[in-house]
């Protein structure tokens, strides 16, 4: 009995280490088959998500642009710059507390509490890992901001020493000169996007190119390798406008606008033979520093995007087309008889009858009545024909953006009465760039040259490349622009131009006054006045052509000699001398008390006949009495010698009829 309990209990004990053995070996083949299962599973169905973490935190990929490219002015002073910054923004998913964080971030940037920490919620939630808090600050507000988050106990390898915060490399966009040619440079975005002006039409060449950085970190969050990817740099840009130019021709623009209680106005400078634009300047304008608080209206470049009804300065036209074809010579004879005209049923009548006078004496008079009968003789064939070769009608393809077509109606469109308004000025819509244009290729001897804005161009990598004039197209001929000249010559010494004469040059031009069209009204407002001239000097050889516009003048003279004029005079004594051009031995003797003889373009009956208006019109465009900064501080002067000197372009004002629109003197 004994022995068998032996060998039982033997048996036993052997069964339950057999049993514990294989119990063991159960439990560590279940250990790896789950250790297997798992491994199998992170490796092979969350491989590529372990992956990507692994590489966040072990690499960190930071983008930035490269600043974007500076405008200068023609004396290489800088109008548009980009300056380093920087933005602070949050890793959402980083934060742990986001009621504490934001508690605390919205203490030191100055957010709302509430605001900042729904904005954290929302983008925890949607895993968004970039959420801007501060956006472009300098180094020095960066640095205090750093000082003022900085936490204890958190170790990152950036700054601010804050959970979740971080800096990105940034930049902003600086005007020095403020309001200075605000519509020539315009403004980008926030962005950095142009959104006007050069910055717009040049933005490939401008935008900031982006730099990629891929930065390999250690467990600490220290950087110990860095590599670059870099694209292409952007390029400068150097503008035809000089500062000092433009500085001048803005002053003497608003204050002729605030002196005569108008809406707005244009001024354009030129130089007849280059095509180079000296001066173009709009009142009012804008800051483009703070585009946010600038009235939508006042950004628009009207002198490139608006049109208007010139009235007696498309008379240039009309005489240059009849001396063209040889009909007459500025001092043949012409009759106005009573003062009135009869065409197609429409009776069109001067201001004051001038008689029969020399077709120049006509044109210093700003007779309607001559200027109607050499277009009719013209005739519309040959007058639209000029109008083409004159870029009426047509882009003049400056480097500004939105330059509309201005409107000129083929000739199977006119009415009977149509040739005879157009040679007064209505009926047809152009810019003021057009109109500077069309009187600067009279100054350069019958040549029309190509407008433009820029000088020269810095890509990337390249040399600076000037920008070549475009050859000159003859439009009429030499003698032909002599004579108009001449001609206009004699509208400052003894015509409706004479507010317009100066001090040591002698100087040439046309006033023009126009009825607005009213779009409520569908009709000429008589009580409303777009008033200009375009002038020229020296007269003989012309070395600047300034344009100007006025927009409802209110106070005192309202014609174009009265309130354009001025200006115009205001700009050109002042530019002249800053371009090196000689006297040339004219010196204007004071101007007398008496009013020159106001010049408009009233219809025979005093009243329009609105029912043949174009239905294309879309009205006048109205400018609100905006009073804006003006430019920050006078630009340094800085003299130009002879051999640097550039020709002054045109300077003119007007927001009139814009886009599809055309006026119509009327029917009796």
């Amino acid at each position: 009995m004994m022995a068998i309990r032996k060998r039982k209990r033997k048996f036993d004990s052997k069964q339950v280490a057999f049993t514990r053995f294989m119990l063991i070996v159960g439990l560590f083949a279940i250990w790896i088959l789950g250790i297997s299962t798992r491994l199998v599973y992170l490796q092979v169905s969350q491989h590529e998500w372990l992956r990507n973490k692994a590489v966040d935190q072990r690499q960190d990929v930071k983008k930035s642009k490269l600043l974007r490219g500076t405008i200068y002015d023609r004396e290489e002073r800088p109008l548009a710059m980009s300056v380093r910054a920087k933005t602070l923004y949050a890793d959402a998913l980083e934060i742990t507390d986001v009621e504490s964080s934001a508690k605390t971030i919205a203490k030191h940037l100055k957010l709302g509490v509430a605001e900042l920490t729904k904005q954290l919620r929302d983008a925890k939630a949607a895993k968004k890992r970039f959420v801007p808090l501060v956006k472009k600050v300098d180094e020095e507000t960066a640095q205090r901001l750093n000082n003022a988050l900085a936490t204890e106990g958190v170790k990152k390898g950036d700054e601010p020493q804050f959970e979740g915060l971080h800096w990105i490399e940034d930049q902003k966009r600086s005007y020095p000169y403020g309001t200075l040619a605000a519509q020539v440079i315009g403004f980008s975005s926030s962005d950095d996007v142009g959104m006007a002006g050069v910055e717009q039409s040049q933005e490939e060449l401008l935008h900031g190119s982006v730099v990629k950085k891929l930065q390999e970190r250690d467990r600490l969050g220290r950087i110990y390798e860095e590599t670059i990817e870099e694209r292409s740099r952007p390029g400068d840009i150097t503008l035809t406008i000089g500062t000092t130019f433009q500085h001048k021709t803005e002053q003497a623009l608003e204050e002729g606008v605030r002196n005569a209680g108008a809406k707005s106005g244009i001024a354009i400078a030129m130089d007849p033979k280059t095509g180079e634009i000296l001066a173009l300047a709009n009142y009012p304008t804008f800051d483009p520093n703070i585009v946010k608080e600038v009235v939508a209206g006042n950004i628009t470049n009207h002198a490139v995007q608006s049109v208007y009804s010139p009235g007696s300065v498309m008379k240039l036209i009309t005489y240059g087309s009849g001396l063209e074809k040889k009909f007459f010579t500025p001092d043949q004879m012409i009759s106005s008889g009573n003062g009135t005209i009869d065409v197609a049923g429409h009776v069109f009548k001067d201001s004051h009858a001038v008689g029969t006078v020399t077709y120049a004496d006509a044109f210093a008079q700003s007779s309607n009545v001559c200027a109607i009968k050499t277009g009719l003789r013209v005739g519309k064939d040959d007058f639209y024909a000029m109008l083409q070769k004159m870029g009426f009608g047509s882009r003049t393809g400056i480097e500004l953006p939105a330059e509309t077509n201005g409107i000129v109606r083929a000739p199977e469109r006119w009415n009977g009465d149509s040739l005879a308004s157009m040679s007064i000025g209505y009926e047809i819509g152009v810019t003021a760039l057009q109109m500077t244009t069309a009187f600067a290729t009279i100054a350069n001897d019958g040549i029309r040259i190509k407008p433009r804005i820029i000088k020269e161009i810095r890509a990337s990598g390249e040399k600076p490349t000037a920008t070549v004039a475009p050859e000159g197209a003859r439009v009429v001929s030499v003698e032909t622009a002599q004579n108009l000249r001449r001609m206009m010559r004699q509208v400052v010494l003894a015509g409706t131009g004479k507010r317009a004469q100066l001090n040591g040059w002698t100087s040439g031009g046309k006033t023009g006054t126009a009825w607005k069209f009213n779009s409520v009204s569908k009709s000429i407002d008589s009580s409303k006045y777009i008033s200009s001239f375009v002038g020229m000097a020296p007269a003989e050889n012309p070395e600047v052509v300034i344009a100007v516009v006025i927009d409802e003048p209110k106070v005192g003279a309202r014609d174009g000699g009265g309130v354009a004029a001025p200006i115009f005079k205001q700009i050109a004594e002042q530019i002249l001398p800053e371009l090196g051009v000689v006297t040339d031995g004219t010196v204007a003797t004071p101007f007398a008390k008496a009013e020159p003889k106001k010049e408009t373009e009233e219809p025979p009956s005093g009243k329009l006949d609105t029912a043949k208006q174009d239905k294309s019109k879309a009205g006048a465009a109205v400018v609100g009495k905006q009073k804006l900064p003006k430019p920050a501080g006078k630009p340094p002067e800085k003299k130009t010698t002879d051999s640097a000197r550039r020709a002054l372009p045109n300077t003119s004002a007007t927001f009139f009829i814009r886009n599809k629109s055309s006026t119509r003197t009327a029917r009796a």
